[in-house]
């Protein structure tokens, strides 16, 4: 028995001497209190009762940010939900500096999102959403750099708004494509009126121009099934028939 004891006591003292940390992970070693460094990746050796590790992982953290009720510049109120990228560059920082580098970094994209978002209106937050994005990034990595972690992207992902503010947009865009036709149209009239202003010039100076313009008229209509076709005869045509006769 006593042998059976000194074994499973070898054997539970070997397990808290031993550690082995993967790839993207790093151990932050404390001897009696007192940060000695930080090791890893591979085979980790702690003295018993005396060291204690805590593992940080370096890989980047997608973390989404709740919607968070933001009252615009212009009085608009609005629900808006982000994403934010990081991860812990320092892992001694970020176990020191900060009790909980994730909370705290959840908890910092929160007020931080209500703050820069209530300064701007509601057209900037649905058209500058880029310049918007890089600013809350900027704040946010130079809040938590003394922890350690860098704040790599930040992703504004819908924006909630009220239903009366939605008809009014949707009245606002069909207005805008209305005014949008409207001078398409005015601009394809005055197209048609300088080109009519044109062949009248041309007719004017080369009357025999309408007649041409009348016979091909008169083929086009022809090319038809049709079983009778009526059309009048402008009384110019027959002028030359008209002068032989009375010449001759």
């Amino acid at each position: 028995m006593p042998i059976i004891v000194i074994a499973v006591l070898l054997l539970m003292l070997l397990a808290s001497m031993i550690r082995v940390l993967n790839e993207y992970e790093r151990g932050v070693i404390f001897r009696l209190g007192r940060v000695i460094g930080t090791k890893g990746p591979g085979l980790i050796i702690l003295i018993p009762l005396i060291d204690k590790m805590t593992k940080v992982s370096l890989r980047t953290v997608a973390m989404d940010v709740p919607p968070q009720d933001i009252i615009t510049r212009d009085n608009v109120s609005v629900k808006v939900n982000a994403v934010i990228y990081f991860r812990a560059l320092e892992p001694k920082k970020a176990i020191i500096e900060v009790e909980d580098y994730l909370y705290a970094t959840s908890q910092l994209a929160q007020t931080t999102l209500r703050s820069i978002l209530g300064q701007a209106e509601l057209d900037e937050l649905l058209t500058a959403r880029e310049k918007i994005n890089e600013e809350l990034q900027t704040i946010l990595d130079k809040h938590t750099d003394p922890w350690g972690v860098k704040v790599s992207n930040v992703e504004v992902k819908h924006i909630d708004l009220p239903q009366e503010m939605q008809r009014a947009m949707a009245k606002q865009a069909e207005a805008e494509r209305e005014r949008r036709a409207k001078i398409i149209h005015a601009e394809g009239e005055l197209q048609a009126s300088d080109k009519l202003a044109e062949a009248a010039g041309i007719i004017e100076k080369s009357p025999v121009t309408i007649q041409l313009r009348y016979l091909q008229t008169l083929s086009e209509i022809a090319a038809e099934n049709n079983s009778t076709t009526i059309f009048p005869i402008p009384i110019d045509l027959f002028k030359p028939l008209m002068n032989m006769g009375k010449s001759g």
